[in-house]
């Protein structure tokens, strides 16, 4: 699958609230979209202002058939972490942080 259509992939899953949220340590940290500090709508902004160059893609640590996908972008000075995989048919959050 491409950036472009990962893009587009998780972004729909952001609109239509089919997300999820791994559980972890320091979670109010680690995942400020699960704590609601940002919106899905402000995460799904952020994700469509990245390139394929704040992108990049790496195995689940705990099961290597699965993508992690991971983006870092910019936002008024802002650097964030955002980091996903999809179980069909949401996009499951590991990550969403400054």
């Amino acid at each position: 699958m491409s950036f472009r259509e990962i893009k587009w992939k998780v972004i729909e899953c952001l609109k239509n609230g089919n997300i999820e949220f791994e559980a972890r340590r320091g979670i109010q940290l680690k995942n400020l979209l699960s704590t609601g500090d940002i919106s899905p709508f402000e995460v799904a902004a952020l994700i469509g202002r990245a390139s394929g160059d704040h992108y990049q893609v790496r195995p689940y640590h705990f099961d290597s058939s699965i993508d992690v996908h991971i983006i870092t972008v910019s936002s008024a000075g802002v650097p964030w972490y955002i980091k996903w995989y999809f179980i069909e048919p949401t996009s499951v959050f590991i990550s969403v942080h400054h």
